[in-house]
């Protein structure tokens, strides 16, 4: 991909898809998980509802318990909300 601006993540999330945002495996191709946050949301301008759901959706998509995922979701909720 050229640019990231011409990423279809926005569009992605106007569907309702999970879409995620992580890192590959750092040590090979470097991209840690908060510089691709800060890069993605830059590049398209997100909004703060859309940096949540996608907060969320790394939860919801994790392979954690039930209860975890919870936790991590309240915790989203407090922030958003304080």
């Amino acid at each position: 991909m050229a640019s990231l601006a011409v990423h279809p993540l926005k569009r992605m999330l106007d569907l309702g898809l999970k879409a995620t945002v992580n890192s590959d495996d750092p040590a090979y191709f470097g991209g840690y998980v908060g510089e691709n946050w800060r890069a993605i949301t830059a590049a398209l301008g997100l909004s703060k509802d859309e940096l949540v759901t996608l907060a969320a959706n790394s939860f919801t998509g994790a392979f954690l318990p039930d209860a975890e995922i919870a936790r991590h979701l309240a915790s989203i909720d407090a922030y958003v909300a304080g």
